[in-house]
């Protein structure tokens, strides 16, 4: 073979090669367009870990508001933060942030009810079976505590305790002020070097051959040019819908609500490390306690409740004195029909929304954002990485809906034409099917996409009232006397556990000092 045929060899394209590929140029430029929780955590991403490879622009439009309802996270967080090399004392100082180790649900399963959803494990399993399998067993010779009696996290929830160690970790997440959150990582991300341009979006323009947007023009006609675009203008979509038509998956028909109101007051006492969610006739109320203030919300169906009703009601179950005035916000349940279409990716709100009743907003932008990095066109933009991207993007999506109308769907709740109507409501075939194999053999197995442990299904559909009717047989493997013994063991280590464990405030002002 001569040298000539050697060059030739090396210089043929994928026999994979689609049209698409080879059409777009390497990507230096990245250009996100909104501020916001999620493009302060893009910027503050793509400048810390791939700034040597590329420039990131930020424009912050002045006409796209901030949302900042956002609050709570699961646990996943921490990983990202570390990622980033982000302080925990330093992020927990700037945003208000106090500990979360779960969600109390107050009224879901039936009035004057609740449960605690928590981030921990409960118990200990074996390979062929989770600990719920144990406990069922344990509940029919009538030796068992309450579920939830063997979680850490669960009971340090329950009396308002907080610690964290390498020697006794709990497993946690955060509540913060969003829009703090949001200012900490534009600090980041200018420091790694990120250019930040304040000014309204006037005109998006785009490559007249292939679509792909090029550049940005401002109402004060500064021209920002970019060969990657990241679509952070929260629900309207200027990039992702507005220019690029992706389409939009509407999901009201199986999540009835379709607005919030969101207000803020004084904190009356100290902060507790759990979110409360408190269902109503007609949807649902949060509380999240920060250091200084508590977040407070309620979300709800239009059709059963009125604005104004809606603001009253909040109004009246609030504790401490308000802080700001209500805002009402309207939203669409649902997802793009793509969240990387062209050049552009979509994160935030500006990707989809479903509604924030078990804090998945902000870790949505984190896994879409370690998603992109992960298939990040260096190279230029391959129909491959796009059809990855929104093949993980609407599995995550789909596990989220999921594990969200579960808790709509599994209720004894009759007693409003909102919880009558989500009794009657048809549900995606996959929870169905998850509904079914969980009460007739007390199994869960989770999709590809789904953020949700098994130790999360189970607590929440059995604080929801769905009971398997079996166990798995592996259970009857230990003797009645060992399995009395196994319990009580369990049982008294997280009672020890906690009990060494000071109260949530104490620890907070230990430990921010």
């Amino acid at each position: 073979m001569t040298s000539l045929d050697l060059d030739n060899t090396h210089a043929k394209p994928s026999r994979f090669a689609n049209s698409n590929e080879g059409a777009s140029k390497p990507v230096k430029k990245v250009v996100i367009a909104g501020g916001g929780t999620a493009g302060w955590m893009a910027a503050t991403a793509l400048s810390r870990l791939l700034g040597k490879s590329i420039s990131v622009t930020l424009v912050e439009s002045k006409d796209i508001g901030i949302v900042g309802v956002g609050e709570a996270t699961i646990p996943p967080i921490r990983t990202f933060h570390k990622l980033l090399g982000i302080d925990e004392k330093a992020f927990m100082k700037a945003s208000q942030a106090t500990f979360k180790l779960g969600i109390e649900f107050q009224n879901w399963r039936e009035c004057d009810h609740s449960y605690i959803h928590s981030f921990g494990i409960t118990g200990r399993e074996c390979w062929a079976g989770e600990f719920h399998h144990f406990w069922l067993r344990a509940k029919e010779y009538g030796f068992a505590n309450d579920f939830g009696d063997y979680c850490p996290e669960l009971i340090a929830a329950k009396q308002g305790k907080f610690a964290t160690s390498e020697a006794m970790p709990l497993n946690f997440a955060y509540h913060f002020d969003a829009v703090a959150y949001g200012r900490f990582l534009k600090q980041l991300a200018i420091q790694a070097g990120v250019t930040h341009i304040e000014g309204d979006i006037k005109q998006v323009e785009q490559c007249p051959a292939s679509g792909n947007i090029t550049a940005l023009r401002l109402t004060d006609n500064t021209h920002i040019s970019g060969d990657f675009f990241i679509d952070c203008t929260g629900f309207k979509g200027l990039l992702i819908e507005e220019t690029l038509h992706t389409g939009y998956d509407n999901w009201q028909h199986y999540l009835m609500c379709d607005r919030a109101v969101a207000m803020q007051t004084e904190l009356t006492d100290a902060p507790l490390p759990y979110t409360k969610s408190v269902a109503h006739h007609a949807g649902w109320r949060w509380q999240i306690p920060l250091q200084q203030r508590m977040g407070n919300g309620l979300v709800y169906c239009s059709r059963y409740m009125s604005d104004d009703e809606a603001i009253d009601t909040l109004k009246s179950q609030v504790t401490g004195n308000p802080i700001n005035t209500p805002r009402v916000i309207r939203f669409t349940p649902g997802k793009r029909r793509m969240g990387w279409n062209k050049n552009c990716v979509a994160l935030g709100l500006a990707s989809g929304f479903i509604e924030p009743l078990e804090s998945t907003s902000i870790h949505l932008i984190m896994t879409g954002l370690v998603r992109l990095m992960r298939l990040f066109p260096f190279d230029g933009v391959t129909q491959s990485a796009i059809d990855e991207y929104n093949t993980k993007f609407a599995s995550e999506m789909d596990a989220i809906l999921d594990f969200i109308v579960m808790h709509y769907k599994v209720t004894n709740r009759t007693d409003s034409l909102f919880w009558q109507q989500c009794q009657r409501m048809d549900i995606p075939q996959s929870l169905t099917h998850k509904l079914r194999l969980f009460e007739e053999t007390g199994r869960v197995f989770l999709d590809d996409g789904d953020i949700f442990r098994v130790d999360s299904w189970t607590q929440v559909l059995m604080g929801q009232g769905l009971m398997p009717k079996q166990y798995h047989k592996v259970a009857d493997e230990m003797s009645e006397e060992a399995l009395k013994q196994f319990m009580a063991g369990l049982k008294q280590q997280v009672t020890q556990r906690v009990n060494s464990l000071p109260s949530h405030h104490a620890f907070l002002s230990q430990y921010l000092g």
